[in-house]
């Protein structure tokens, strides 16, 4: 059994993600490195920077159509892990969580360089550990930053967006005035010979590329962004056009302001402030310049760093979920809804590479991890187009597949070979500590298996021997792995709590599978979700309760079982939303009359017009569980395959007699169907009955010599159901028996939700 487990509201807007991607993206090539990256590549380095964002560019595309589809928590992690499984995943978790905290830390020291022109901080020596004013400021804006995202991510995107519409400004006046001063002769030779010419141009890209880890940032909070399938790809898209541009223009103002000589790499320079004192002065307001950009400095490196916490967080949360980390860092404060713990540790080790104080390791550190993972992404969108997965359903696909993502694989992998050999030596490092970390801890923990073993297996005649036999060996064998099946069970009353755990838990048992509790707190449209998450107990005194006592009854059975809780303004539509994020096969939830708005079947009458099911669904009107003597009443039909399927669960779990009705005016027809569907279901030891006369009544009858009734949802249409009412409401509410309405998941056209099978 796991720990409880909660999830992330859906708080997150197109120009709160917009402003993630660009504010990260902003504050590091402009601010902290144009120094260092004159000095590697010279006049050329504008091209490193181009370069950099059209690699950026193809892994922009491949994340955005990933993201559309699978809208987690984890982002890029969480496609590698998905697609190419836990070892790969364990090499994309760690190279992403600590790339993102390299670059923090990163970023973090960036700001206290500014915030020491400003103010003149003091130097501090604790044993052999001498920390420098800027590294005494980074601390100090660290912890700040950590505290933010601590407190929940709602607050972050509206700090983004404050910031980086400040940061635009500024330097776009900043931009202007620099050309007018600018002498672009300086710029030739464009390749100098001291740099190493035109083949300086992709080492360089190496130092600077750690200025492009901000879209895919964007893509760590897809589980918490409003409707992703439009909002991804534009922010994740236009972020890296936006700073790739401004790049560009901004680093051959300066360069053209400040011979490149001379723009100096010694981390305690600042050449942004010292062409502002020259693109200013030349109109008298040199001191209004550094000011407004010493400001924008502070701004820029601390939308980097607050960005990059809070994706470097969700990274250690999705892990955990995963349980290639302990899954203990899955909590979710109670008063925030944020995963406090990811939160704390990853902030203590940025605050520890703080200390280390290297701003030029730190940012070749970021980069390196980030093409490792860049890399893997376009591989995984490979796998999941090529394995043609029923469930992956982008809202966005890249143009020109396969060659965006081919493209992008190389690119990334590519530019590696171009660092300097210790950070080559760092990426091979982190790839055989990912491996040795799966074999050694997650393969005995993670249950998950990728799609392309599963895609390599299930072909195994056609593929070869070393491909399969490798996809073998590097299987999951922790508890429950190959149990991927998952039932959900949304708890509302703890009147009912017993029984719908208990059903929920039989069937998962027998499925070899996970129950997943999931309780939907509900606030009202007046209240926002930001409000609910700090005072929960406002909507509901001991909210955790009825999960506490899911997780105890549930324990009889042996099962796993994962606990969620959900704050939302909807209560019987989440449902929908929650199975379909939480990748459920199966919703087990009660019947309350009042929320079906479609007679005889589980979803709305809305839903049922725009939506298919995202899994099956069976619904309990609970008299008492007890499934000693189970009826089932069947015409055939998808949904009464079901309702065969959970009373065959039931047999095998409670030892049930199972009994099969057919009604119809022709008995010996009617009989010869009942025997064949019966073999064809597994239920060859059921009782047959075959009853002419009206249906309602037969099964009313025979349902009074039963303990439970499972019956399908009705083949009629929305139209014949809302005119002539529902045989199965009718039924439902006159059998003394507890009901159970089972309804299969299937694709169904317009015409046939309105009119009917």
């Amino acid at each position: 059994m796991t720990d409880g487990d909660e999830e992330l509201a859906k708080d997150l807007g197109l120009l709160s993600a917009l402003t993630i991607g660009v504010g990260t993206m902003i504050g590091a090539g402009i601010f902290v490195l144009p120094g260092q990256a004159a000095e590697a590549a010279g006049p050329a380095v504008a091209i490193s920077f181009v370069v950099g964002g059209v690699i950026s560019l193809f892994t922009a595309l491949s994340a955005s159509e990933l993201g559309t589809a699978m809208p987690k928590a984890g982002g890029s992690y969480y496609y590698v892990n998905h697609a190419l499984g836990p070892l790969f995943g364990s090499i994309a978790g760690w190279g992403n969580w600590m790339g993102l905290a390299f670059a923090s830390a990163f970023y973090t020291l960036g700001f206290g360089e500014y915030l020491n022109t400003l103010i003149a901080l003091p130097e501090l020596a604790l044993g052999p550990i001498a920390l420098s004013s800027f590294q005494i400021g980074a601390l100090i804006a660290g912890t700040l930053f950590i505290g933010i995202n601590y407190v929940g991510a709602k607050e972050t995107g509206s700090i983004q967006i404050v910031i980086v519409t400040l940061l635009v400004g500024i330097l776009t006046v900043f931009s202007i005035l620099g050309f007018l001063q600018a002498d672009l002769s300086t710029l030739r030779p464009i390749f100098p010979a001291e740099t190493g010419g035109a083949t300086a141009i992709l080492p360089a890209t190496g130092l600077i590329f750690v200025s492009f880890l901000g879209f895919a940032k964007i893509t760590t909070v897809a589980e918490e962004l409003k409707n992703p399938g439009r909002n991804l790809p534009l922010a994740v898209v236009g972020s890296v056009v936006i700073v790739t541009v401004m790049y560009a223009i901004i680093m051959v103002v300066l360069m053209g302001v400040i011979n490149w000589r001379q723009l100096g790499p010694d981390f305690t320079s600042t050449p942004v402030l010292d062409v502002a004192d020259i693109a200013f002065g030349a109109y008298g307001i040199a001191g209004l310049g550094i000011g407004l950009l010493t400001f924008a400095g502070l701004l820029a490196t601390a939308s980097s760093a607050n960005a990059s916490i809070l994706a470097s967080s969700r990274i250690n949360f999705a892990m955990g979920r995963d349980k290639l980390v302990s899954n203990k860092l899955n909590a979710i404060h109670p008063s925030f809804a944020t995963p406090y713990r990811s939160i704390a540790v990853t902030g203590g080790i940025i605050l520890s590479f703080v200390v280390l104080g290297n701003v030029e390791v730190l940012a070749k550190a970021g980069s390196v991890l980030h093409l490792i993972v860049y890399g893997l992404l376009n591989i995984a969108l490979i796998v999941m187009r090529q394995s043609d997965t029923p469930e992956y359903d982008p809202e966005f696909e890249v143009p020109m597949y396969p060659l965006v993502p081919i493209v992008g694989a190389l690119s990334s992998f590519g530019l590696i070979a171009f660092m300097d050999p210790e950070y080559i030596g760092v990426a091979v490092l982190f790839v055989v500590g990912g491996l040795l970390w799966y074999f050694l801890y997650a393969r005995t923990k993670t249950q998950k298996k990728g799609i392309l073993s599963q895609y390599i297996l299930s072909r195994s005649e056609e593929i070869p021997d070393p491909a399969v036999s490798a996809a073998s060996s590097v299987q999951p064998d922790g508890e429950g792995a190959g149990g991927d099946y998952r039932v959900m069970v949304p708890l509302a009353n703890p009147k009912t709590e017993k029984d719908l755990i208990t059903l929920a838990s039989a069937v998962a048992k027998q499925k070899g599978g996970t129950v997943d509790a999931v309780h939907i707190v509900k606030a009202p449209d007046q209240t926002s979700l930001e409000y609910a998450a700090e005072n929960p107990d406002v909507f509901e005194e001991d909210y955790h309760g009825i999960l506490d006592e899911a997780k105890r009854d549930a324990e009889t059975f042996g099962v796993d079982v994962e606990t969620h809780t959900i704050l939302s303004h909807r209560l019987f539509e989440q449902i929908f939303d929650a199975a379909e994020t939480h990748d459920a096969d199966m919703v087990v939830m009660g019947w309350d009359g009042d929320t079906h708005g479609s007679p005889g079947r589980v979803e709305t009458a809305v839903d049922e017009l725009t939506e298919n099911l995202p899994c099956d669904f069976i619904v309990l009107k609970d008299r008492g569980f007890d499934p000693s003597e189970i009826l089932v009443p069947t015409a055939g039909g998808p949904d009464s395959d079901l309702s065969a399927e959970v009373a065959k669960l039931l047999q095998a779990e409670y030892g049930s007699t199972v009994k099969l009705l057919h009604v119809t005016d022709d008995v010996d027809a009617g009989t010869e169907f009942l025997e064949s569907w019966s073999e064809s279901h597994g239920l060859s030891d059921a009782e047959l009955i075959v009853e002419s006369g009206d249906v309602e009544t037969v099964i009313e009858a025979a349902a009074a010599d039963s303990t439970m009734l499972v019956l399908g949802a009705t083949e009629k249409g929305l139209l014949s159901r809302l005119l002539r009412g529902s045989l199965v409401l009718d039924v439902v509410d006159d059998v003394p028996c507890s009901v159970l309405l089972a309804e299969r998941s299937r694709k169904k056209g317009f015409v046939v939700r309105l009119f009917g099978e």
